[in-house]
């Protein structure tokens, strides 16, 4: 078992010499009652990472500690400048298998060697309030850090930590600091011990980071947008993993952002390399999808439920429907779990990486005027057109629910394509995406009462198998009706405005539009 606490904390520079004695009176901080000297603690931890240290690379680190009130292996996880994630397990010989997996997207098939152990002698004292509730613990650390692979030797220094109790107010740490920087105390040059004890101990040098070149060509602007995506993909994969509310969502929004990159700039990267790429980012978001779409239908019906009249609630719709949320849910999260630390996901974060290392160029990725990224714009932007003007003509009905359907996915399309293109055609593209996004909620708004309006067919059918009234479910299954009929009804109307806003060029501009809103 292993179990997360957020961490919230600032480091400061101290003297080898110096001791908590030393620092101003913090008592006089707003909100402190008293100081308590909680004595000295002696720390033993062994730090793990592979041998080109892919974790210290991400800011995460991975730890077995002795000593303290929480013994155990520690891994945390960046969520801002100076907060993060520590999910701790139990003690052991090896790494847990769950922290094992929360690092796998980094990590891949690299073996976790122990890279660094710190020992240190941690003074503390507790900063608490007038009723002894705890505001903060600030500790003096006295460091020896030893090399333990990747390069040798040792170093020393000392540090004081800052580290706010737990649903404390941030904002109490900047009266602490106030405190401090009054007295000569300065914030750390490093952003934790082990980011200390690498830079001091290696046998190198630290290499300066490489800043990326702005982005000058059509390749450039297209590799850039993919790097963030595929980055996403795998900063999302421990949350994923802790089922954090909506990483699931946006893993998958990440997966389709690159995929209709690779599609719609197909002219700037080899689609017959890309293709079997978007062929497993497919995959992975259906995978990704399982529960995510059950989860969106079932907070639609609940919000329905929720406004219908006591006088048309017959039987016991409610618990039927949970029962229907939950089912499969463990199931189908322990096969979430199984697919990302399956091969298939593997050997897709190494093809990504490789496709970024040696993107497939064709001869239109090294224009630098702009118009292979506008000409894919327009080309998305035509054909969606097209789709709308298909479906608008259709008859009410399934073929209609398949159109609009098609649609919505081609304005995501479009809309995708705009996110690229925003840095070259600036203001154009963005408003662009603006409307896709509006567009794409009113036909997202139309496909989820199709989805709706399928579930309330199979809720009926097992609440009159086992001899329920479904006559509430006929009721909200006419509500799906007409809030279909009235986005089929608003489409054209919308339509004609975002065409009339698009300020496009050339195919976009001359393909066949929907009939005008009458």
């Amino acid at each position: 078992m292993a179990d997360t606490k957020r961490e919230i904390e600032r480091k400061y520079e101290a003297d080898e010499h110096a001791g908590l004695s030393d620092l101003p009176d913090l008592t006089r901080v707003a909100g402190v009652s008293a100081v308590v000297d909680k004595g000295v603690t002696e720390l033993d931890a062994t730090y793990y990472d592979t041998a080109d240290q892919r974790l210290a690379a991400a800011s995460l680190t991975l730890r077995r500690r002795t000593g303290g009130a929480d013994a155990g292996w520690h891994l945390k996880l960046p969520v801002a400048e100076g907060v993060r994630d520590e999910i701790r397990a139990p003690l052991s010989d090896t790494v847990p298998r769950t922290l094992v997996g929360l690092v796998r997207s980094r990590v891949r098939d690299a073996e976790l060697l122990p890279v660094v152990r710190l020992r240190s002698a941690r003074d503390v004292r507790h900063l608490v309030d007038d009723a002894g509730g705890l505001l903060a613990e600030i500790s003096l650390d006295r460091v020896r850090a030893e090399r333990l692979s990747g390069g040798d030797g040792t170093t020393e220094w000392t540090e004081i930590e800052v580290e706010l109790a737990d649903d404390g107010d941030p904002a109490f740490l900047d009266r602490v600091e106030k405190k401090l920087r009054k007295a000569g105390v300065t914030r750390s040059g490093s952003a934790s011990k082990l980011a200390r004890a690498l830079q001091e101990t290696g046998r190198r040098p630290r290499a300066r980071a490489v800043v990326a070149a702005a982005p000058v060509t059509a390749g450039d602007h297209v590799l850039a947008y993919l790097r963030t995506q595929r980055d996403a993909i795998v900063e999302l994969d421990p949350a994923v993993r802790r089922d954090v509310f909506d990483s699931v969502h946006a893993m998958r929004v990440a997966t389709r952002r690159m995929r209709s990159a690779l599609r719609s700039y197909g002219n700037v990267l080899d689609r017959a390399v890309t293709d079997p790429i978007r062929d497993e980012l497919k995959w992975l978001a259906g995978e990704l999808g399982v529960d995510r779409d059950r989860e969106v239908l079932t907070e639609r019906l609940t919000a329905a439920l929720d406004e219908l009249p006591r006088a048309v609630l017959a039987g016991p719709v409610r618990g039927r429907l949970r029962t229907w949320a939950q089912a499969r849910r463990s199931g189908s999260r322990r096969h979430l779990i199984a697919v990302l630390d399956g091969r298939r996901h593997l050997d897709l974060l190494v093809a990504l990486d490789a496709l970024l290392a040696t993107p497939p160029l064709l001869g239109a990725a090294s224009d630098t005027t702009g118009k292979v990224i506008g000409k894919a714009v327009r080309k998305d932007f035509a054909k969606l057109a097209e789709m709308i003007a298909q479906a608008v003509e259709l008859p009410s009905g399934a073929d209609r629910d398949l159109a609009i359907h098609e649609a919505r996915k081609k304005a995501k399309r479009t809309r995708y394509a705009g996110e690229l293109a925003t840095p070259v055609l600036g203001r154009t593209a963005k408003s662009l995406v603006g409307d896709m996004k509006s567009l794409q909620t009113l036909l997202g708004e139309h496909q989820d009462s199709v989805m709706a309006r399928d579930a309330l067919r199979d809720l009926a059918a097992q609440a009159h198998a086992a001899g329920e009234n479904a006559f509430t479910y006929g009721v909200l299954y006419g509500h799906e009706e007409r809030t279909a009929a009235s986005v089929e009804a608003e489409l054209p109307g919308t339509w004609e405005a975002v065409r009339g806003r698009t300020v496009l060029q050339g195919p976009a501009r001359r393909a066949k539009g929907c009939p005008r809103a009458r």
